[in-house]
C-alpha cells in the first residue's frame, strides 16, 4: 500500500535476454579511461573504424569486420570514438536447451568474402528484431534461436573449428575447468590433482604441453588475471581483492602480485586509469592485414584467406580455447 502523497515504488525491470547496443551504450565514459568488467557474454561486430580493444588486457587489432567475442567475467575496453560497432549481449538463460557451444567461437575474428557477409547479416537481422518485438514474450524463441544459429555459424567457420583434442590438451582443459572453480581458494596444485584423480606429474606434463608453462604458473596466472581483472575494473580496496583471492594477509597478496604482473597492485590500478597512447592508422589498400596483431607464429591463414585470428586472451595463460 502506498500512503497519499507518495511516489508509487518503480518496478523492478530485469536487463533483456537477448538485446543489441553499440560500444557507446556499454559505458557512460566515453572515453572508455578504465576496462569494463563484464557482467554477460557478448559478441563485438565492428563495422567502421580501426583501432585497438583490450580483452584481458591482450590487445587485439580492429577494423570493419572484427569480430570479438567475449564472457562474463572478463574486462573490456575499446578505442572510443575510434570504432563503430554493433555489440550483441545476452544472459546464460537465451542458450538453456539450445545445442549450441558459445566458447566455440574464438575471442578474435577477421571475417571477409562471404563468410563476413553472412555474419553482418545475421547480426543485422537480430538487431531488428530484437528493436521491433522488445518486450514481446513471444518473440523469445525466435531471437533465441537468431542467437544460436549467429554463434553456430560463427563456430563453423574454417579457423573456428577445433582439432581433435590429445591426451595432454584433454587434461589441460580439466584442471582449467577445475582452477575455475577453485582458484579463490586454493592455489596448490596438489589439491586440483586430488579433485582429478591424477597426479601433480600428470598435470604439470600436460600444461607444458599445451603451454609451456607448469601446472603452478597455470593456476598463479588466473589468479593473476583476476586481481587485475578487479583492480582495473573496479574501485575495491586492493586489501579485499587480496581476501577474495584467498590471501589472509595484503602484505602476501601484494607480494604475489608483484612477483606475477612485474608491479605493486597500486601501480597497476593507477596504470591501468591512463587512457592508451593512439595507434598509427593503417595504410591504404591494405584492409585485409590486421594492424600488429598479437604474435602466433603456429596459426595460419584460414580457408581462402578469409578468416584470420591471432591468440585470443584466456582465463589461463596459454589457453586458447578457455572450458
Amino acid at each position: 500500500m502506498v500512503s497519499p502523497g507518495q511516489p508509487s515504488p518503480v518496478p523492478f525491470s530485469a536487463p533483456p535476454e537477448i538485446e543489441t547496443l553499440t560500444l557507446g551504450d556499454l559505458v557512460a565514459d566515453p572515453a572508455w579511461r578504465r576496462p569494463l568488467l563484464l557482467d554477460r557474454d557478448l559478441l563485438v561486430l565492428v563495422t567502421g573504424g580501426h583501432g585497438r580493444t583490450e580483452l584481458d588486457f591482450q590487445a587485439l587489432p580492429c577494423r570493419p569486420g572484427t569480430l570479438l567475442r567475449a564472457r562474463a567475467g572478463q574486462v573490456l575496453r575499446c578505442a572510443l570514438p575510434e570504432l563503430d560497432a554493433t555489440v550483441v549481449r545476452w544472459r546464460p538463460e537465451a542458450l538453456r536447451g539450445l545445442d549450441v557451444d558459445p566458447d566455440a567461437v574464438p575471442a578474435w575474428l577477421q571475417l571477409a568474402g562471404e563468410d563476413e557477409d553472412a555474419i553482418i547479416t545475421e547480426v543485422s537481422q537480430l538487431a531488428v528484431d530484437c528493436e521491433r518485438h522488445r518486450g514481446v514474450a513471444a518473440a523469445a524463441g525466435l531471437l533465441r534461436h537468431q542467437l544460436a544459429v549467429l554463434l553456430l555459424r560463427l563456430a563453423l567457420l574454417p579457423d573456428a573449428v577445433r582439432p581433435a583434442p590429445r591426451a595432454e590438451m584433454i587434461t589441460f582443459e580439466r584442471l582449467c575447468r577445475e582452477v575455475e572453480r577453485g582458484y579463490q581458494h586454493t592455489r596448490r596444485v596438489e589439491d586440483y590433482a586430488a579433485h582429478l584423480g591424477c597426479s601433480v606429474r600428470t598435470l604439470t606434463r600436460a600444461c607444458l604441453a599445451v603451454t609451456g608453462r607448469s601446472a603452478k604458473q597455470v593456476v598463479d596466472d588466473r589468479v593473476a588475471l583476476q586481481a587485475r581483472r578487479l583492480l582495473a575494473a573496479t574501485d575495491e580496496p586492493v586489501a579485499r581483492i587480496g581476501r577474495r583471492l584467498g590471501f589472509s594477509e595484503p602484505t602476501n597478496f601484494g607480494r604475489f602480485f608483484t612477483r606475477e604482473v612485474g608491479m605493486s597492485p597500486g601501480a597497476f590500478r593507477a596504470a591501468r586509469g591512463q587512457p592508451e597512447p593512439g595507434r598509427p592508422e593503417p595504410e591504404p589498400g591494405r584492409a585485409h592485414e590486421p594492424p600488429d596483431p598479437p604474435a602466433d607464429p603456429g596459426r595460419e591463414t584460414g580457408a581462402a584467406g578469409r578468416v584470420v585470428r591471432p591468440r585470443p586472451p584466456a582465463d589461463t595463460a596459454g589457453d586458447r580455447r578457455p572450458a
